[in-house]
């Protein structure tokens, strides 16, 4: 099975969701498809929460946040903050 480009099914517009990314044709910003992934939910549970999405949808997400994690860093507290 071919990679899906991530780019070809995420889409933002400022008109739609606040300009938040979301799978392209839909209002379902990809951070809730990763929030549910995060959180267990299995791909069936997905698709019956939000049928408009499909197997390609989900992966477009999961590439999009990766090449995200890729682009950008965040101050993580060091382990010395946190004992």
């Amino acid at each position: 099975m071919p990679t899906v480009d991530w780019s070809q099914r995420i889409s933002i517009n400022v008109n739609v969701c606040h300009g938040t990314a979301c799978i392209k044709g839909t209002r379902i910003p990809v951070s809730v498809v990763i929030d549910n992934l995060a959180a267990g939910v299995s791909h069936a549970g997905i698709f019956g929460s939000y049928p408009a999405l499909n197997e390609a949808d989900l992966e477009a997400a999961l590439r999009y946040a990766a090449a995200l994690a890729r682009e950008s860093t965040f101050e993580l507290p060091s382990l010395e903050s946190v004992v």
